[in-house]
This record gives C-alpha cells, sequence and structure tokens, in this order.
C-alpha cells in the first residue's frame, strides 16, 4: 500500500490487494477472475508471449490490434473503441511494453481510459517495467488518472524487473475489492501464500533505499543507446529507440527472403533467430512469438561487452544476406 500510495499516487486498503508468487501469477489470476467463456480481451500486438494462451485457458478470445514501429507500437483509442464488442470483457495495457519498449504518455492513457469507462471495460495494467525507463520519460498508473479509472483497472506489478528478484517469485495486483477476493479464493486453494523469505527480502526492497534503481537505469541506458545506433548502422535493419523496459525489437523485414551463404533462405522471424543462434551462437527471439512477423527481440539485460560482442556476430549474419544488395 506505502508502494503505491509514494511512487503511483493510488490509496488502496489491505482487501484491495492481493501477493502473489510473481507478476505472471497475478496475471493469470486476474484473468481467472475476469474471464468467462466466450469472453474477449483485446490485446495490442506485440504483446507479452503469456496474455493470449493466459486468456485462452480460462475459454477467453484475445481480440488482437496490430501495431508497428510506425506507430511506435502504440494503440490509438480510436482503435481500441473500434475494436470493442458486447463480448469485451478487458484490455491489456502494458507501458512499457515487452518487447518493444514503447510506453504511453498521460494524454494518451487518459484517451484509453475513457473509452474503457464509456464501453464498461476493465483495464488489466501491466506495469512491472514502470521504473527501468530513459530520457526523463515518467511512467503514469493508468489507475491513477481518475477514480473512475481506479474502479476500472487491476494493476499486475512485481519485484523481478525493477529490483532484478526474478527468482525470488513475489508480484502482486491491485483493484476493485471484489476481483482481488476471487483470486484470493483461487490462490488459497492453489499456491497459498509467497514464501516467506522473499517476503522479508521484498519488504527491504520496497522500503529500502532506491538509489540501486537509478544505477541499473543508466547501465541499461547505456547498453540501449549502443545496440540501437548499431542496429540502425545495418542494412536491412531498422530500429526504434525504447522509452523502457530492456528490449529492443528491431525491423528486419530488409532482411526476409534473402539467401544466406551457407544454404538457406531465411523467410520468416523464426528461421533467422534459429539461423543466427545454430550458426552465430547469439539467442534472441523471433518476432512471431510476439505475435508480429518481421521482427525480433534482443533483450539488453547483459553487460555492454557481452552486447557488443553479439551485435558484431549479428552484423556478420546482415553482411551475408545483404551482399550485393546494399
Amino acid at each position: 500500500m506505502e508502494k503505491l500510495r509514494r511512487e503511483n499516487n493510488l490509496h488502496y486498503t489491505t482487501d484491495e490487494i492481493i501477493i502473489t508468487n510473481g507478476g505472471k501469477h497475478a496475471l493469470f489470476q486476474i484473468f481467472m477472475a475476469l474471464v468467462d467463456e466466450g469472453d474477449e480481451v483485446i490485446v495490442p500486438s506485440p504483446y507479452w508471449v503469456s496474455y493470449p494462451d493466459q486468456i485462452r485457458v480460462f475459454g477467453g478470445r484475445p481480440v488482437i490490434i496490430p501495431t508497428t514501429d510506425k506507430t511506435n507500437f502504440k494503440i490509438t483509442s480510436a482503435e481500441l473503441e473500434a475494436t470493442i464488442t458486447n463480448k469485451t470483457i478487458a484490455f491489456v495495457l502494458n507501458s512499457p511494453s515487452n518487447p518493444t519498449g514503447a510506453a504511453y504518455h498521460p494524454d494518451e492513457l487518459r484517451a484509453l481510459a475513457a473509452v474503457c469507462q464509456n464501453k464498461g471495460v476493465y483495464i488489466i495494467s501491466d506495469e512491472i517495467y514502470e521504473h527501468i525507463v530513459f530520457d526523463d520519460f515518467s511512467v503514469t498508473s493508468i489507475a491513477s488518472l481518475s477514480p473512475q479509472s481506479k474502479q476500472m483497472t487491476i494493476i499486475a506489478n512485481g519485484a523481478s524487473k525493477c529490483y532484478a528478484m526474478t527468482g525470488w517469485r513475489m508480484g502482486f495486483a491491485a483493484g476493485p475489492a471484489h476481483i482481488i477476493n476471487a483470486m484470493s479464493k483461487a490462490q488459497g486453494q492453489s499456491t497459498s501464500n509467497v514464501c516467506s523469505i522473499t517476503q522479508a527480502a521484498c519488504e527491504e526492497a520496497y522500503g529500502g533505499p532506491q538509489q540501486a534503481i537509478k544505477e541499473m537505469v543508466c547501465a541499461f541506458q547505456e547498453r540501449r543507446d549502443h545496440i540501437v545506433a548499431a542496429l540502425n548502422r545495418l542494412p536491412g535493419v531498422t530500429c526504434k529507440q525504447p522509452k523502457g523496459a530492456f528490449y529492443v525489437f528491431p525491423n528486419i523485414s530488409g532482411l526476409m527472403g534473402r539467401q544466406t551463404s551457407r544454404g538457406p533462405k531465411l523467410n520468416t522471424s523464426q528461421e533467422f533467430c534459429m539461423h543466427l543462434l545454430e550458426e552465430y551462437g547469439v539467442a534472441t527471439v523471433p518476432g512471431s512469438a510476439f505475435g508480429c512477423e518481421n521482427y525480433f527481440r534482443i533483450s539488453y539485460a547483459t553487460s555492454l561487452e557481452e552486447i557488443k560482442e553479439g551485435m558484431n556476430r549479428i552484423s556478420q549474419l546482415v553482411q551475408d544476406l545483404t551482399k550485393g544488395h546494399f
């Protein structure tokens, strides 16, 4: 409650918050509480890989709104409104985003919130990357925009990203008491409480000095700047500069369908990433995993030295694909 008040200007009571076994667990239980057979949940793409499958587990149908780098990987309120039907139960918002690092400004959030309020659609706000932002960008929780927005929003968050505590498994959700109560009933019959050691560690993380986050973000920004510049120097590749998270999502449509000197033609992002892994030893994730072909995701949650070596190897593949073309 103190964290939400201090950092997000949001005031919740204990019956409006649940502590979960990771942020993924929080999202899973939100969908469990909200989604019935045949309900639709709007998900902009590129999306985090678990959203659609978690919706399907409970009989829901993910309805995808595609975005591209030309729209900065963001949707408009008009697109959202046009996608809502009488079966729509919720809209998933992830800002900053995995895999793109895109983030919404307050005015954009107000427009999206107004549509959801007018249509009676819940907002599931995944805010796990809220503190990993760059260039003086400041994240706004959509729930903080108005009392009405708060009543229509369920926040999912956790310690794994901002405090680098992925293995500790502590997340939380905050929202209307009746939804949190339904989540609590399910959790009580499945995982029960979060490990007591994790609880003590997270109490210190949230309540202690926060300087380490600033230092981590500075390191991430240096890595981001390097990797984006290096990608944009490659023929056939373009990359938007992300506002947050620790991923880049470059456009490789200019490389698709090209033949490698070692034999195979790379027609899809899956084939591109597999060739990059098997022949050059670089692990990335194809855009198709996030519902967006012709892109791939690179994480810069590693050292600058590793990033430089990885980019050298990616450059070798791109040079092989573009010989005689650029």
